[in-house]
């Protein structure tokens, strides 16, 4: 998995295979898009307004551990 961050653009990109296959995008909502490969599987998932969804405040990304609840923050 790789996840990407543009700025400029405030677009988060969450990429789950390498390949480059062809792909169809099925736009969840206003602000999350998910690429789905030909074989059914989550190929991508594209986060615009990505700092409100990821958490980035101040050029940091802001992680939450689901069980424990403990916040650890990433400069970007």
């Amino acid at each position: 998995m790789k996840i990407t961050y543009d700025p400029k653009y405030n677009i988060s990109y969450i990429k789950f295979r390498d390949s480059t296959e062809e792909v169809e995008t099925i736009k969840i909502s206003d602000e999350v898009n998910i690429d789905i490969s030909p074989d059914g599987k989550i190929y991508s998932i594209e986060l615009l307004n990505a700092n409100e969804q990821m958490k980035i405040l101040n050029d940091k990304l802001t992680i939450v551990g689901e069980n424990s609840g403990k916040e650890i923050s990433i400069a970007i």
